[in-house]
């Protein structure tokens, strides 16, 4: 039995389903005050009788819909030549040749690396409290919990991408995601196991550092955290920059202009979503930010001289 239902009456007194179709009708006459997504994700739960595995594969297909999904747009943009006044780096269009390595060795760390903490993530969400009930909880208290994350994830990308930028962190992990000067959809997630592991800690881990101290988080609000998060990544990595981008709306976000810059230089610009870790920190790549504090060193080295002489 699942405990996808608070009425655990009513949830025991419904007949198994022989398919998902009749689950969803089951579950509909059962519980009729259920909105269509609430009812769509018990029948769900319900049809599988097994939390651990419904989970498992609705979280795994998930991630791969919403990636590839939001990959697929720049795949065909990218093979079309009036989109390429909007590439950021013009010249450098992929090939049909690394579009393929990339996404074999994408697929290859999805199956074998992302899938292990995926299939096994349920007993996290039972044993830190992360409810997968209905009915969920309201839209404002998703939304401000979303944000959070995003503020929490951005913190922790920003320090650990910095940090894969030293030394023999870079050599021998990150390098790999450096691969492609010139960013595209499919390279959001191209990165070494240990860099998908620890990176991507900071999508799942902060949920868990939340729910862990304030034991309210939903797993339907952590879905759509996941996939608002791919649609950042995969967007940061597309290469191109529209009229219409977000950060032109909301100058702190990122976006692809900004990550773009870090893989054409190679350093600076290393948080995720936002702009303020960078620019408070003057760690902001690209020539229009080196000028700028070249000249910010000129005008203090000027200051100083100048009250040195004052002192003579």
């Amino acid at each position: 039995m699942s405990l996808v239902f608070a009425n655990t009456t009513l949830s025991e007194a419904l007949p198994v389903a022989a398919n998902y179709r009749e689950s969803l009708s089951l579950v509909a006459k059962a519980f009729p005050e259920l909105p269509y997504v609430e009812r769509y994700w018990s029948a769900w739960y319900h049809y599988m009788q097994n939390d651990v595995l419904a989970t498992g594969l609705m979280f795994f297909c998930l991630h791969e819909f919403m990636y590839f999904f939001r990959c697929l747009p720049w795949f065909i943009i990218d093979h079309m030549p009036y989109f390429n006044k909007y590439k950021i780096q013009p010249t450098k269009i992929p090939t049909n040749k690394e579009q393929w390595e990339c996404l074999k060795s994408v697929l290859i760390s999805h199956f074998l690396v992302e899938s292990v903490p995926i299939w096994t993530f349920h007993p996290t969400c039972q044993k830190l409290g992360i409810s997968i009930t209905v009915p969920f909880p309201s839209w404002t208290t998703s939304f401000y919990q979303i944000c959070i994350f995003f503020v929490l994830e951005d913190i922790w990308h920003y320090w650990a991408h910095r940090l894969f930028h030293y030394g023999p962190f870079y050599k021998y992990i990150h390098k790999q995601h450096h691969r492609y000067a010139a960013p595209f959809g499919l390279t959001a997630e191209y990165a070494h196991p240990a860099e998908t592991m620890i990176l991507g800690f900071g999508t799942v881990g902060m949920p868990i550092i939340w729910v862990y101290f304030t034991s309210n988080l939903h797993l339907f609000t952590l879905c759509l955290w996941i996939t608002l998060r791919l649609f950042q990544a995969v967007d940061a990595h597309s290469g191109y920059e529209f009229p219409w981008s977000l950060h032109h709306f909301l100058p702190f976000w990122a976006g692809a202009e900004h990550h773009d810059l870090h893989h054409h230089y190679f350093i600076g610009n290393y948080a995720s979503s936002f702009r303020w870790w960078d620019f408070t920190l003057d760690t902001e790549a690209g020539p229009e930010a080196k000028a700028e504090r070249e000249e910010r060193m000129r005008l203090k080295a000027e200051k100083k001289a100048m009250a040195s002489k004052k002192t003579q």
